[in-house]
């Protein structure tokens, strides 16, 4: 069991492969061994970093309440401490609020940053649009807070699954039984998120200060409301690209591992050999 000390707590990891450093960094509710399927797909091209972020499963639970800059704290620590940097980062979902923030402010631990489908809500205030989408989804969110609140994880696990982040069956369908397990594990974690009042923020004027190659990816059976964000991320952003994964939706390592690999070699890999 690997764990380094990062911004006063214990992050476990695990270090695979050989070849220029490749951060894989998870989102909300699982960990590290959420990336299984597809780290095999790129050790033979990338020493690829997996870990658990604070809270959840192997890495240490502080009891204060946790905020995205301690998640970018920690990031940035771990890359440091391991001497990876820069390196190549790849995130899902909730991972990449606190990533872009860290690759405004740290832009020398960065080769690349990937980061599929991040949900920055705060880009859509004002946009009727982006308005109309979240107040759909608000009902949902501020229930799987109450069951987390009240204890019921897997209720609120299974909730959060259907009817925010992927779609109704998915947690029966989609979801492999260690991964709806790891959901339910770490439940406090997201109820800890949903306390912070900047998690969902974001800092478009900071957005726009990233000098680092930029991708955002998204699956074709999202919710729109991840679009929407995408779309407000590339407008504050010209630089970035922008790429759809054909039949994936939120969590692409997981549906659909090899084609993601494949888009992670294309925009990490030409880094890669570069002289």
């Amino acid at each position: 069991m690997a764990e380094i000390e990062a911004n006063g707590v214990r992050l476990y990891h695990e270090v695979q492969g050989e070849g220029p450093p490749l951060v894989l960094v998870h989102g909300s509710w699982v960990n590290g061994s959420s990336w299984q399927a597809l780290v095999p797909l790129l050790t033979d091209t990338f020493t690829v970093v997996t870990y658990d972020r604070r809270g959840h499963s192997r890495s240490e639970r502080p009891d204060a309440q946790g905020s995205v800059h301690e998640d970018a704290a920690d990031l940035a620590a771990l890359i440091e401490g391991l001497e990876l940097a820069p390196a190549h980062v790849v995130t899902n979902s909730y991972a990449g609020n606190f990533t872009l923030r860290l690759a405004a402010q740290r832009p020398e631990l960065f080769r690349t940053l990937s980061c599929h489908e991040p949900p920055l809500w705060g880009l859509l205030a004002g946009d009727p649009e982006g308005q109309e989408a979240l107040e759909r989804g608000r009902g949902s969110i501020e229930s799987v807070g109450a069951r987390l609140a009240q204890g019921d994880h897997e209720g609120a696990a299974r909730q959060f699954v259907e009817e925010v982040a992927f779609g109704p069956g998915a947690w029966e369908n989609e979801l492999p039984p260690p991964v709806r397990a790891t959901f339910v594990e770490n439940a406090p974690t997201f109820l800890d998120e949903l306390r912070d009042p900047d998690q969902l923020a974001a800092d478009v004027e900071a957005l726009r200060t990233i000098d680092v190659p930029v991708r955002f990816t998204q699956g074709t059976e999202s919710p729109p409301t991840f679009f929407m964000v995408i779309d407000r991320l590339v407008q504050a952003m010209p630089q970035a690209r922008r790429e759809t994964i054909e039949g994936a939706a939120h969590v692409p390592h997981l549906t659909h591992p090899e084609p993601y690999a494949g888009r992670i070699r294309a925009f990490a890999g030409q880094e890669a050999v570069t002289p």
